[in-house]
Order: structure tokens, then sequence, then C-alpha cells
């Protein structure tokens, strides 16, 4: 096992994923909270998504520690492997399921967001560093040989996506006045979320060099 050329114990692992997962987790609580009360308050479909996405992210780590603390245990190692990725991969699916359903309301009413600047601030911060994380996840997760730990890093790096294409659909209803740039960029992280889900939910999780 190796992580930037030095060989690093199984425990060391552990506990530089889980230092990572408490961050992750800390930073998208506050995400969270920011992106669902700047939603609410402007009427952002992509916003209040990308908050729900930072709840279900809460979610995926702290199956990504249960599976981290569960890791010296071989005999219980590929029980929590199996069961972690599998919720992941439904974490992601039950927020492919809300993004489609609101987007496809707010269309429907052509409800125009008001501007928010706060969660385009959020947004900005968020696609900076959301993929510092992902990759030091990722270096654990390949290191310890573990898909469901990989599937916790795709989601963290899907974080950064996500907050791209949000940040462009509110960046053009500031600018422009296109009432359905947000939920067409909300829209637009469904394949992205589902792929990964079925994925996830069928024991399949990887992530790509170039993903995370």
């Amino acid at each position: 096992m190796s992580i930037s050329g030095g060989v690093t114990s199984r425990p060391a692992l552990v506990r530089r994923g889980l230092a990572l997962n408490y961050l992750t987790i800390g930073y998208n609580v506050l995400e969270a909270v920011v992106a669902i009360g700047a939603g609410l308050v402007s009427g952002s479909v992509a916003l209040f998504g990308f908050g729900l996405d930072s709840v279900i992210e809460v979610t995926a780590s702290g199956a990504a520690q249960w599976r981290l603390r569960a890791d010296l245990d071989t005999s219980r190692r590929e029980r929590v492997e199996r069961t972690t990725l599998r919720i992941i991969g439904w974490s992601f699916l039950a927020l492919a399921a809300y993004v489609i359903l609101d987007s496809a309301h707010a269309l429907w009413r052509r409800d125009a967001p008001e501007r928010s600047l706060v969660g385009l601030t959020l947004l900005a911060l968020s696609a900076i560093v959301m993929p510092v994380l992902a990759r030091a996840k990722r270096r654990v997760a390949r290191a310890m040989t573990s898909r469901a730990l990989e599937a916790d890093a795709m989601q963290t790096s899907l974080c950064a996506y996500l907050s791209v294409i949000a940040l462009a659909g509110v960046a053009l209803n500031t600018a422009l006045g296109w009432w359905w740039a947000d939920p067409v960029a909300a829209l637009l992280m469904v394949p992205i979320i589902a792929k990964e889900g079925v994925e996830g939910v069928r024991g399949e999780a990887h992530c790509e060099d170039d993903c995370c």
C-alpha cells in the first residue's frame, strides 16, 4: 500500500481516511445549511438541490466512516464494505429522484428564482474545496483497495461537478434572467448521479483517474 510513493500501514490509512471524512462531513454540514437556506430564500431549485446533495454527502461519508472503523476487523470488513457501497448507491438514487421531480415542477410552473450572491459564493467555494478532498480520499481508497471508499470519493468529486453545474445555472439567471437555466442545470446532474447510484447498488462502483 502506498500513497505518493511511500509505503503506509493500514492503520495509518484508516486514520487518514477518518480525518478526511471528518473534514468532508464538517464542510458539507455547513454547505447544506447555507445552500438550503439560500435556495429557500431565492427559490432556486439548483441551490436547494445542491444543499440536499450535501445532506446525502454527509450520509455517504457517515457510511464511509463505518466502513473505515470496521477495516481492521477482518471478519467484518467484507460485509461492511458491501453494505456501505449499497448505502452510498441508494443515496445517489434518492438524490436523482428528488432533482427530477423538483426540477420538472419548476419548469412546469415556470418558477423564476431570485438572485442569490450567497449561493454563488458557496458554489464557487465548493468547486475548489471538493476536488481537493476527493483526490485525497481516492488515494486512501485505492491504497486500501476499497470500492466502497472509492464510491464515497466519487460522491465527493460529484459534489464538485454539481457545484459547477449549479453555478452555471444560477449565474445565467443572475446575469441574463434565464429562469429555465436553474432547473435545467439541476436536471443535468441526474445522469451522473443515477449512474453512480446504479453502480453502487449493484456493487460495481469505481473511480476513474479523470473523474475524481
